[in-house]
This record gives structure tokens, sequence and C-alpha cells, in this order.
């Protein structure tokens, strides 16, 4: 299958769940949405389950995409942190499903996909990763963390810097997940990051 189809289902299915609850979400209205059959979208995800990981992947791995934006469209480390922070906080606005894995918590709502690998048969590659573990709100912290470190400890940063480096990184992805499970008031997360970072860029 062409990996726009596959685009189209998952968008199909992300369309759905904005609707209706994903245990109300029926395979057949999906495969019908995105123009093709039901053995079509069993052969791709192998089950609703498969469905519900490829989803939860693909929201991930956007989100993901969006940090590495951040990271490299704006001035100083701060500013980048920023950035990233704010993108996270976004997303978890406007995404229920990076919400919730950022978060942990998943709503009667969504599908919960277990996080751990399950055991694939797919002859699909993108299906056969999607089967693979899934990031819990740890490891996004890592992810990010480790991304902005690599971004941000160019050239001019000495290596006795990366452990200080490495941990404003940490505490700008904490402090933006802390405002996704209780949003800020005035001047939001923005602010927030940037006055607990003061210190380490003053």
């Amino acid at each position: 299958m062409m990996p726009a189809a596959r685009e189209s289902l998952l968008d199909a299915a992300y369309a759905a769940l904005a609707r209706r609850p994903w245990s109300a979400v029926r395979m057949v209205d999906v495969a019908a949405a995105a123009g093709v059959s039901r053995q079509t979208l069993y052969n791709e995800f192998g089950s609703k389950e498969g469905l519900a990981r490829a989803l939860v992947r693909r929201e991930a791995d956007g989100y993901l995409v969006g940090v590495d934006r951040a990271l490299t469209a704006h001035g100083d480390a701060r500013e980048r942190l920023t950035a990233t922070a704010e993108w996270t906080t976004a997303s978890a606005r406007e995404n229920a499903l990076v919400r919730a894995m950022l978060t942990g918590c998943w709503s009667e709502r969504l599908p919960s996909p277990t996080l751990t690998a399950v055991p694939s048969s797919s002859a699909v590659p993108a299906q056969r990763r999607a089967d693979g573990p899934l990031p819990t709100p740890g490891d996004f912290v890592a992810l990010v963390r480790d991304r902005a470190v690599l971004v941000l400890a160019g050239p001019g940063v000495h290596k006795s810097d990366v452990p200080d480096l490495a941990r404003s990184c940490e505490l700008a992805v904490r402090l933006a997940l802390s405002c996704v499970a209780a949003p800020p008031g005035e001047g939001g997360v923005a602010e927030l990051v940037r006055s607990a970072l003061h210190r380490q860029y003053a």
C-alpha cells in the first residue's frame, strides 16, 4: 500500500476519533471515509488495536518533528527551549493523543494501546514500527531533552557545560509538561521557561 493511502486511513481514524469515543469507531467507517475496502484496512494495520498503535505512533512522530522545528528555528538556546515548551503545550491542547502520551492520562474516549512492544507479523514496515514500543511520558522527556542537547551543544559549547545544558533542557520540558497538566495563568509557559532559564543564560 502507498504511504499516502496509509496516511489517509490514519487521517480518517483521527477524524472519527474527534467525533466519537474510540470504542464506537468502526473499522468499516474508517475504511469508507478513506475510500478503501475494510479488507485493505485490515491488510495494512492487522486489527483495530494495530490501527490505534499506528495512529499513536504517527501523532508521537508529528510532535517530535515539531520539537525539531522549534529547536532549529529560533535565536539563542533559551529562546529555542522556550519555543519547544510552547510547541509542547500547544500540541497537547490541540491533540488529545499527544496530551495522553505526554501525561500518561488516557481518557475513556481514546484508544489505550499497550506501550510495550506487541508481537508483529505485519509485512508492512511502518506497521512493524508501530507494533514496537510506544513512548511513555518519561521517554518523551528524555527524547526531547536529548534532541535539544544535540542541537544546542554546538561547536561553541565546552564538553564540561553539557550536563548543565542537559539539565536546562530537561527543566524546560518538565515545565511544559506541568503546564499541560495545569495550564498556567498570564504569560503562559513562555514566561515560566524564560524565568527558569534566566540564571542559566544570564
